[in-house]
C-alpha cells in the first residue's frame, strides 16, 4: 500500500465541495464523499488538519456588496458558516470510524473547542483529524489566508487546496480551450503573474515559511491521495520552479 510522503499536511476544502455543483447548503452524498477522501488520506499515514470554507452558505465580501450588512458583520457570518461545515464533516468522519476534533478561531463552546496551537498538536499526535473552523477569527481575511496561517503555525509540510478545477491555468479554461495547465510554479511567478487561485497574502505566507502548495481538483478520484504520495497532480507551487 502506498504511503504518504509527508508527516503532516493541511487540506483546504472549499465550501462548494459540501454541496452539489451550483448548489447551496450541505448535500448528504457530497459530504460523505468528502469525509471518505479525508479518511483515506489519513489512512496513508500523515497527520491531517483541515480548513473549511463556507461558500456553500455565504461569502462575506460578496454578501456585504449585495446587502445592507457591513463587511465586518458579513465576514463573521461567514465564519459561523464554516463552523456548520466543520461540525457536519466531524460527525460524518466519526461515523466512518475516524476520530476528529473541531477547533475554532471564535468561541462556540457548545459545538467545538477553541483553537490553541498546542492543543491542535496534541490532537494530531493522537491521530485525530483536526478540522479548523472560524477562519482566522478576524474579518477581511479569507479562509485561504487562514489555511496558510494554520499550515505555518502547525508546521505542515504541504498545503493542498482542493477545488473544482484541475489546477492553475494560463487563462480561464472554460473560456479559452487553449489555456495551459501549469504543473509547477514558483511563489514569485504566482504573485508576479497575478494568478488569482489564492489570496496573495496566503501565497506570501507559504513562501515565507517554505510550505509547498498543491492546487488540485477534489472531484477527480484519488487526486488527494496521489498528491500526498508524491505523484504529479494539479499544480505545485514551490520556492523555485526547477
Amino acid at each position: 500500500m502506498a504511503k504518504s510522503k509527508y508527516k503532516r499536511i493541511l487540506l483546504k476544502l472549499s465550501g462548494q465541495s459540501f454541496c452539489k455543483p451550483g448548489g447551496f447548503g450541505i448535500d448528504g452524498p457530497a459530504l460523505k464523499s468528502i469525509a471518505e477522501k479525508v479518511s483515506e488520506v489519513h489512512n496513508l499515514g500523515p497527520q491531517v488538519a483541515v480548513v473549511v470554507g463556507a461558500g456553500n452558505f455565504l461569502r462575506g465580501e460578496t454578501f456585504s456588496q449585495v446587502s445592507q450588512i457591513p463587511r465586518n458583520t458579513a465576514d463573521y457570518m461567514g465564519m459561523l458558516a464554516t463552523i456548520i461545515n466543520a461540525c457536519a464533516l466531524q460527525e460524518t468522519l466519526e461515523k466512518l470510524g475516524q476520530p476528529t476534533r473541531v477547533l475554532s478561531a471564535i468561541d462556540v463552546p457548545a459545538m467545538c473547542e477553541r483553537f490553541i496551537r498546542r492543543r491542535a498538536f496534541r490532537h494530531l499526535e493522537r491521530q485525530r483529524v483536526v478540522i479548523l473552523a472560524g477562519g482566522t477569527g478576524n474579518p477581511f481575511f479569507t479562509t485561504d489566508t487562514c489555511a496558510a496561517l494554520r499550515a505555518s503555525e502547525l508546521e505542515a509540510e504541504l498545503l493542498i487546496k482542493a477545488t473544482k478545477v484541475d489546477g492553475i491555468f494560463s487563462d480561464d479554461p472554460e473560456k479559452n480551450p487553449d489555456a495551459k495547465l501549469f504543473e509547477r510554479l514558483s511563489y514569485e511567478e504566482v504573485l508576479n503573474k497575478n494568478l488569482r487561485i489564492m489570496d496573495h497574502s496566503a501565497i506570501a505566507l507559504c513562501r515565507d515559511n517554505n510550505i509547498p502548495i498543491i492546487v488540485l481538483n477534489i472531484f477527480k478520484e484519488s487526486n488527494i491521495t496521489k498528491a500526498v504520495c508524491g505523484e504529479q497532480v494539479g499544480t505545485k507551487i514551490v520556492m523555485r520552479r526547477s
